[in-house]
């Protein structure tokens, strides 16, 4: 592609969406519409895309991160005049030009190499996609002569009434040869809006005897432009398919695949189980084997192998191999849970690091806490880790019983084979080997000839 160059048009107002959001930025199965496109475009071999904005934007530029050049569209012309704000960033060897409209983030890679081999063997001078099925309202219909020839596109505000019955219509997405695509765009003329169109530069190629060829998208779906929410909500259905058939076809089982919701973003393992009414959104990995719902929610999280999670939330975690949530649990940002976890029914887990074999059964909130290895919290177990004006840690070591209704008033820390009794509330340190008990907290027995190695206590609630 060393003299082509992808020129994407994002300059657009976008008043149909009624937002404050730039269209190309509204999300699509979890990242931006334009993104969508661009990946699309750099898989056709386009690095760096000019991607033309409006004058004093910071959204968009923002968004792309310095994934392409830029050119900016100091007022909202049209399309002829946003291409040409691209035009003046190209340098001297690039010989054809791709242009496709910002709102287009179903079309595939594969359409635009056809496209890309349609226009470079017919030697024309502008090459388009058309289709003729699809049924969004609001393209320009393909006016063609007798001989099948391209002549013109009308916008469908200016088409009469037989020309509205023409099924082909244009899709936003264009080839170009360069030298005559810098002279025609100087012959452009303003629309009764005021606006340059890049698609009239098909009626002044046409003109000039030069040809103009089109790709037919058999699938009308590619070229389905984002204009309002509805479309959007056309899309996402759309990616949302397409994202469910990669997975299940990758080795992963979807149970019922229209209750199953999972962005473009994520990474699951083969022989992985995904249950009903499942979101796994972000930038999330889950590894082989794995059991995800039913009525789940997963977003920016890694999941280990064999790890079951049913019915909870899982926020910016953590999950080992062999870990087991749920149902009804919440973990949220900075969770870390080392390997052969458990935890349980209605447990709150938030900015905590917790040891392998860990046991929280039920009814427990663990926050600001790091927990050591093979440590069973019992039910209505609360680290108090706020005082009212900020968050203080619990430490708790290996092999410790915290019974149940034990309050750790943070900042605190439990020794290795420490035990509270059940209803403690502690607000000192315990000694390891010891047994606190009561309110507050006092040490019952401090030499515990038996530490108590909790992987065999099996029955401890």
């Amino acid at each position: 592609m060393a003299t082509w160059k992808a020129v994407i048009l994002a300059a657009g107002q976008g008043k149909r969406m009624r937002s404050r959001i730039p269209k190309p930025l509204h999300l699509l199965a979890g990242k931006p519409v334009l993104l969508h496109l661009i990946e699309q475009v750099e898989s056709a071999g386009f690095l760096r895309p000019i991607v033309v904005i409006p004058n004093q934007d910071t959204l968009i530029s923002h968004a792309l991160d310095g994934r392409a050049d830029l050119a900016i569209q100091q007022t909202p012309s049209g399309t002829g005049d946003a291409l040409i704000s691209a035009l003046d960033t190209l340098q001297e060897d690039v010989e054809h030009c791709l242009v496709i409209n910002a709102d287009l983030p179903l079309l595939r890679s594969q359409t635009i190499c056809d496209l890309v081999s349609t226009h470079v063997e017919s030697n024309a001078s502008i090459t388009l996609l058309t289709t003729c099925d699809s049924s969004q309202a609001g393209l320009g219909k393909i006016i063609r002569k007798p001989n099948g020839g391209i002549t013109r596109i009308v916008e469908a505000h200016d088409a009469s009434l037989k020309e509205r019955q023409i099924p082909e219509v244009n899709g936003g997405v264009y080839a170009f040869r360069l030298h005559p695509l810098r002279e025609n765009l100087t012959e452009l003329k303003p629309s009764s809006s005021g606006e340059l169109y890049v698609t009239d530069l098909v009626d002044i190629t046409d003109k000039k005897g030069q040809p103009v060829e089109s790709v037919s998208v058999s699938d009308p779906i590619e070229l389905l432009g984002i204009n309002d929410r509805v479309d959007l909500s056309q899309a996402e259905l759309a990616v949302s398919q397409r994202t469910r058939i990669y997975w299940m076809l990758q080795g992963v089982t979807l149970i019922d695949p229209y209750s199953t919701f999972i962005e473009s973003t994520v990474t699951i393992g083969d022989d992985t189980v995904v249950h009903p009414n499942t979101h796994i959104r972000g930038q999330t990995t889950i590894g082989a084997d794995c059991s995800i719902g039913p009525n789940t929610i997963v977003t920016n999280s890694i999941i280990g192998i064999q790890c079951k999670v049913t019915s909870s939330v899982i926020e910016q975690s953590v999950l080992e191999d062999q870990v087991e949530i749920g149902p009804f649990s919440h973990l949220r940002a900075g969770t870390h849970i080392e390997q052969n976890g458990h935890i349980g029914n209605y447990v709150e887990v938030k900015a905590s690091y917790l040891g392998s074999g860990i046991r929280v059964g039920h009814f427990s909130y663990l926050g600001d806490a790091r927990i050591g290895q093979d440590v069973n919290i019992g039910a209505g177990t609360v680290t108090c880790n706020y005082d009212g004006a900020g968050k203080h840690p619990t430490t708790i070591g290996n092999n410790v019983l915290i019974g149940s209704d034990t309050m750790l008033v943070a900042p605190v820390r439990i020794g290795d084979h420490a035990i509270t009794g059940a209803g403690a509330v502690v607000t000192d340190d315990v000694p390891e080997n010891s047994l606190v008990v009561g309110v507050p907290a006092r040490i019952a027995n401090h030499t515990n000839p038996e530490p108590r190695n909790l992987k065999r206590r099996t029955n401890i609630g």
